[in-house]
């Protein structure tokens, strides 16, 4: 056992302990830690906006550039702080209208091109996936459930004859669906458990290398 002696990994350690006695029951360690975490993250968060996005972006065009257009978009940025008065409240939906029109604009194309097309193009190009049977096979599987999982969603009709399975078979693949997302979820909060279950027995105690 080699235990560290870097008062920054014991601070490391006994905050992720804190964390840890959640488990056991809510307590002041755990809200204290939690609350840590929350506030350096904020505290982060905005020293990184203001060196990342608000200075170099709008401070400095407008103050030491002398670039007095970008004036428009600090009226915009102030308007958020007129929600504290009751008054002039109304004023934050010129900017939120703005972002959200804006935003609207450049996401959706973006959006369509890479969640709708790609997809559909990456499920109807059957003939090159046939270059391999066992690729050829997952295609047609993957059409078959994205057809069926479509006519599940599709309620102008009453769901009898062929569409009835059709849509039952869709509940299937959605069904799969959800299971690997959870899956993943799972595993990927797992990883995390055993990363920090390594720095424990690793860079603290020195029982694992």
């Amino acid at each position: 056992m080699n235990i560290a002696t870097n008062p920054w990994i014991w601070l490391s350690a006994i905050l992720t302990l804190c964390i840890f006695s959640f488990l056991y029951r809510d307590n002041m360690l755990y809200r204290f830690a939690e609350h840590l975490f929350v506030g350096v993250s904020a505290g982060y968060l905005i020293a990184l906006t203001w060196h990342n996005q608000i200075y170099p972006n709008l401070m400095r065009p407008l103050f030491v550039e002398a670039n007095f257009l970008y004036i428009i978009p600090l009226a915009f940025a102030l308007c958020y702080f007129a929600r504290f008065i009751p008054k002039f409240a109304f004023l934050v939906r010129l900017p939120i209208a703005f972002v959200i029109g804006w935003g609207s604009g450049v996401v959706i194309p973006a959006y369509f091109q890479r969640d709708i097309l790609r997809q559909a193009q990456g499920t109807l190009l059957l003939p090159e996936a046939f270059a391999k049977w066992d690729t050829g096979l997952w295609a047609i599987v993957v059409l078959v459930g994205v057809i069926c999982t479509l006519i599940y969603f599709f309620f102008s009709r009453e769901r009898k004859g062929i569409i009835k399975p059709a849509a039952n078979f869709g509940i299937v693949f959605l069904m799969l669906g959800f299971g690997a997302s959870f899956g993943y979820t799972v595993m990927a909060r797992i990883s995390l458990l055993i990363g920090r279950l390594q720095f424990l027995l690793g860079d603290w105690l020195g029982i694992i290398r």
